[in-house]
């Protein structure tokens, strides 16, 4: 009946092909998805308790993962053509072949395994904060006597305290730049006694307050640590005072150069705080004011830190698959993506609108807050209202500059591709392009790397790296032989595992390149030809090579090589190419010589084999710290005796 009443006001209101257009979406879209079997099964069995869910494709990978507190219930109502009224939700269930499911004892408990499997699996249909593995934080050591300061991209919980997450490394290492004149911390890893001799050059500069050799004590110090962390968490009042005070005791005491440097300290807080705006009384309560702005299927959410009554700081970022899916579930998501990682959770949240899940989301940030209430409120009008306006202006403006920055790195790279296809006379723009280099000191644990670039940026999931196994001494024209013969023997392997049933072909190798890239001139060049032809391939992909010296690119059967222009796209990107793999081969070759060494001088000692000589660095993480250790302490390694500790100091002395 939907569809003839359809038909009767088209017929009216439509005419030629517009009329056809509609009709044919109508229809494709009103009638019912088709179920398999296998499918129906599912959603017959399903549980009705809490739990997860795990969408997956034809080729077993999770495209979505959902939670629901009746599973039954939420997995059909996917497949009901109410369901299915937005465009990536019938995309999604078109693409379902199965479907898994984890039952929990709450729908608490389901909201954290959801966040744990998104974060996991990274599943295209999901809104996921992009990149979210990869946001720094400050790490202050406090759980070390003399704690340290560092940058990290892990928080885990080892009695250290974590501030973030940055969205610039670059601005996140000027701020310790900045910390580190106020609060001068250790950055060396010597063990602090306080009775060294003469300090580091650092000291000497004033970028560190020298408690290696007693200028400050262990008290003072942590302190110090104390006043930067509070500082971090926007209290600057209580370290002003501190300084104020201590300022004044240094003059009193006659002591005018101590008081000179804590007045310079002073100056440069209180320039730092001014730069932070006052936006309520002191004791207004800490508050994150998140908003967001959205064009062209793109998100962006902005977060303003309110500590102190002070606005100290803001981030912005970037949501993946936001695309059809309305404002209320992409601030769910990022809220629970966010304060998952986040190591502190302020007291109040101030949102532009409301959000989806707002009760288990609220309960689940209490226990963040270790019980602590969390308040989450869009406030309608006021000074509040004024903040979450501001943010959603920031993020507009945040997200406009992107886009123009995405649509620029873009223009760029399909220039580059361009640039390319017309030297090196190809069919079409090399969008795959692999390149591959060999390291090795004479000849010992050398290593070949494979690095891929895709539509012009790097597609860090393929790199590989291959440890050379067949060639004797500094052979790098027969080390690359191996590499490539292994790379399409792969390739091989690839295609016969995606013609068996069930199988699963590695990506990495299961796709050819449109160029072949390898480091060096024609000698290199050869070699890979050789080995392209030997797999019959010749007339799938392209083969050159990059000489460093002039930048040459040497083409078979061409007898001059290929400059291109210095200052052109082309040149830049196969510069780059070939630099990402000459930097992932020397990595992986340090890595691989570095255990070689390691092992070579443990197995060199009597009685210590592979399983003793794993316990030994297990135990004291490196040489260095073995060398270090008294016999009594080689002794609580399993296996090691008296004898051995002996023999383990002899050798390694």
């Amino acid at each position: 009946m939907a569809i003839i009443l359809f038909l009767e006001v088209g017929l009216r209101d439509i005419e030629g092909d517009e009329y056809l257009h509609h009709l044919t979406r109508y229809v494709i879209e009103s009638r019912p998805m088709e179920v398999s079997e296998h499918i129906q099964r599912i959603l017959k069995t399903a549980p009705t308790r809490p739990g997860c869910y795990l969408m997956k494709n034809a080729d077993g990978h999770i495209i979505y993962v959902g939670k629901a507190i009746n599973l039954r219930n939420r997995l059909r109502s996917y497949f009901h053509s109410s369901a299915q009224q937005d465009g990536k939700t019938r995309r999604l269930v078109h693409h379902i072949a199965d479907i898994e499911w984890m039952v929990v004892g709450s729908e608490l408990e389901a909201l954290i395994l959801e966040m744990n499997l998104i974060k996991r699996y990274r599943p295209q249909y999901n809104i996921r904060m992009k990149d979210d593995k990869r946001y720094p934080y400050i790490k202050v050591h406090w759980g070390d006597p003399f704690p340290s300061v560092t940058i990290t991209r892990q928080v885990v919980e080892d009695g250290s305290r974590y501030y973030g997450p940055y969205t610039s490394v670059w601005a996140l290492h000027q701020t310790l730049d900045v910390l580190r004149r106020v609060f001068p911390y250790l950055t060396c890893d010597r063990e602090i006694t306080g009775q060294d001799e003469r300090p580091c050059l650092y000291y000497d500069i004033k970028l560190c307050s020298g408690p290696c050799i007693g200028a400050v004590n262990q008290e003072q110090y942590r302190q110090m640590i104390d006043n930067l962390s509070k500082f971090l968490e926007g209290r600057a009042e209580p370290i002003l005072e501190h300084l104020q005070s201590e300022m004044l005791v240094a003059s009193e005491a006659l002591n005018f150069e101590r008081a000179a440097a804590l007045r310079d300290k002073l100056r440069s807080v209180e320039q730092i705080v001014a730069r932070q705006k006052v936006v309520f009384s002191s004791d207004y309560v800490d508050s994150d004011v998140i908003a967001m702005a959205r064009s062209d299927g793109e998100a962006c959410v902005q977060v303003f830190f309110i500590r102190g009554g002070k606005l100290i700081g803001r981030e912005y970022f970037v949501m993946e698959g936001a695309q059809e899916v309305p404002d209320a579930s992409v601030l769910g998501a990022f809220l629970k993506q966010f304060y998952d990682d986040t190591p502190s959770v302020p007291a109040q949240l101030l949102l532009p609108t409301d959000v989806e899940e707002a009760a288990v989301i609220r309960e689940w940030l209490n226990t963040r807050r270790g019980g602590e209430k969390v308040e989450i409120f869009v406030p309608r009008d006021g000074q509040q209202s004024d903040l979450v306006k501001m943010a959603a202006e920031n993020a507009a403006e945040t997200l406009n500059a992107l886009k123009a920055q995405w649509q620029a790195d873009s223009h760029r790279q399909e220039q580059a591709l361009a640039e390319l296809q017309a030297a090196l006379e190809l069919p079409a723009p090399p969008n795959r392009i692999e390149c591959y280099d060999i390291s090795n000191t004479q000849g010992t644990a050398a290593v070949g790397s494979m690095v891929v670039f895709e539509q012009g940026v790097p597609k860090k999931a393929h790199y590989r790296r291959f440890n050379i196994r067949s060639v004797v001494g500094p052979d790098d024209f027969a080390s690359m032989e191996e590499v490539l013969n292994r790379r399409f023997t792969r390739w091989q392997a690839a295609q016969e595992a995606a013609q068996a049933p069930g199988g699963k072909p590695d990506a990495a190798f299961s796709l050819l390149p449109d160029l072949l890239l390898v480091d060096g001139g024609k000698g290199q060049l050869a070699r890979a030809v050789a080995v392209v032809e030997r797999f019959g391939l010749s007339s799938q992909l392209f083969v050159a090579s990059l000489a460093k010296q002039h930048e040459e690119i040497f083409t078979p059967g061409r007898a001059e090589s290929i400059l291109l222009p210095r200052q052109s796209q082309g040149l830049y990107l196969v510069q780059r190419v070939r630099d990402e793999a000459h930097r992932y081969a020397i990595t992986s070759h340090r890595q691989r010589r570095d255990k070689a060494g390691i092992a070579s001088r443990l197995d060199g000692i009597p009685g210590i084999g592979p399983s003793r000589r794993k316990a030994l660095l297990r135990h004291f993480g490196g040489i260095p710290e073995i060398q270090q250790a008294s016999l009594e302490e080689l002794q609580k390694v399993a296996g090691i005796t008296i004898k051995l500790a002996q023999a383990i100091k002899d050798h390694l002395a």
